[in-house]
């Protein structure tokens, strides 16, 4: 509708701070097939702060493992892990779909250190 601020609402910008999104490096991906949904499991290193986390990430459209790792992906470092089948999810990974509903990874353009905030 024609003069709502966003598509889901305001928020304060004190709301925007309290998600904590990292850039981080992928050092591992696995299958998972035990996942409803086509997906992988990821290792991402989010610098010394932080250390390294898991996350199941429904990615393997555009993906492959052997592209994944060593590119560095943005997530949400404070939600409670979630169980997913018997994988337990660290961080959400995060990305934006395609015409198809495909996930699309968010990555920065130039290399930037890992456990950077976005801002």
């Amino acid at each position: 509708m024609a003069g709502e601020d966003t598509a889901s609402g305001t928020i304060s910008f004190d709301d925007f701070l309290k998600v904590d999104i990292r850039v981080g490096t992928i050092v591992a991906v696995e299958p998972f097939p035990q996942a409803r949904k086509p997906a992988f499991k990821l290792t991402i290193d989010f610098g010394p702060e932080i250390g390294t986390k898991r996350s199941s990430a429904q990615i393997t459209v555009h993906y492959r493992p052997e592209e994944l790792v060593g590119r560095q992906v943005a997530a949400v470092v404070n939600f409670p892990p979630r169980q997913i089948g018997p994988f337990m999810s660290q961080v959400l990974t995060l990305g934006f779909p395609d015409e198809n509903g495909a996930v699309v990874l968010i990555s920065p353009t130039v290399q930037v250190p890992d456990g950077g905030r976005l801002f």
